[in-house]
């Protein structure tokens, strides 16, 4: 069978400007295309944008070998209508990781328009790639989506992370209302869409759905091709390991949702247990799998 190719690059997505002031059209549009390839040794990005989003400066902190990337959209949030479109190539045997300084935020859509935040990525042969951004906080009120692609090529890896919270319980705002959408595919390998709406009694706050929790976090580890059996057997038992001995070990687990996609979830009140938990199983997986320390980016201590 002939390996799939992955393009040297995504196609932009036209996007229309924001309207001028005094307009009905004034949401923000922004895209980012960011490129990782091997040059010299050195895993290096290329990068360009339209909008307000940001890839900042390359760090190394592990050396040559791993570039991490922060992203930044300076608005901070998305309202009906805004639009986030980034695309991400990552070349043979280059090791992107890419995160971000907070959490990004749906606000309410009064105007009923949706929000989307849309990531594709594309991963060569032996490329790596770490999607690591902070939570998505979902406004009560508000009408989103975000979506995330993965395309790999055989032994291409992948380890990405989605950490939802579902209004502000700290600010006394609970998600009463609105509607949140999440699509996280691998294309033809694995897909899972779900619309979280707040108006869903059974979904919110019923013992086969979120049983009155409002975060919800997903782990991945995916290839391109079949996991070696010991491999994957290892790699479970080390979050396992984990989440046994975590506060959420009763609404948390992990599984093999194929021979090559790997999957932790888990359920919490608040965002933090959750994220802390994610961010522990992403070490754990990082060193069993990878051999590489799972120290957390100093991002994210900040």
């Amino acid at each position: 069978m002939t390996a799939p190719s992955i393009p040297p690059s995504i196609p932009p997505l036209t996007l229309p400007s924001p309207g001028a002031p005094g307009s009905p059209d004034k949401h923000w549009l922004a895209r980012l295309r960011a490129d990782y390839r091997i040059d010299r040794g050195r895993c290096v990005v290329r990068h360009d944008h339209e909008g307000p989003l940001r890839l900042l400066k390359s760090l190394y902190p592990e050396g040559d070998a791993t570039c991490h990337s922060v992203l930044v959209h300076p608005p901070s949030g998305l309202v009906g209508g805004d639009t986030l479109d980034i695309a991400v190539t990552v070349g043979e045997g280059a090791h992107a990781l890419i995160t971000t300084p907070g959490a990004t935020r749906f606000y309410r859509s009064p105007s009923g328009a949706l929000a989307t935040q849309r990531l594709n990525a594309a991963l060569a042969d032996g490329a790596r790639l770490e999607w690591l951004p902070l939570e998505a906080i979902a406004y009560p009120g508000c009408d989103a989506l975000n979506e995330a692609r993965f395309t790999l090529a055989p032994g291409a890896e992948l380890l990405a992370w989605d950490i939802t919270a579902l209004g502000l319980p700290g600010a006394a705002q609970p998600f009463l209302s609105g509607r949140f959408q999440q699509h996280l595919e691998i294309p033809g390998v694995w897909l899972e869409r779900g619309l979280l709406d707040a108006s869903d009694a059974l979904l919110m706050d019923g013992s086969l759905g979120l049983a009155g929790h409002r975060c919800l976090g997903t782990l991945v580890f995916a290839a391109g091709s079949a996991i070696a059996r010991d491999r994957r057997e290892r790699a479970l038992e080390a979050v396992r390991a984990l989440v046994e001995d975590d506060p959420l070990r009763l609404t948390a687990g992990a599984s093999a949702a194929q021979d090559g996609v790997l999957v932790v979830r888990a359920l919490g009140p608040v965002v933090e247990p959750v994220s802390l938990l994610m961010r522990r199983c992403w070490a754990a997986w990082r060193e069993t799998l990878w051999g590489l320390d799972g120290t957390a980016p100093r991002l994210w201590a900040m």
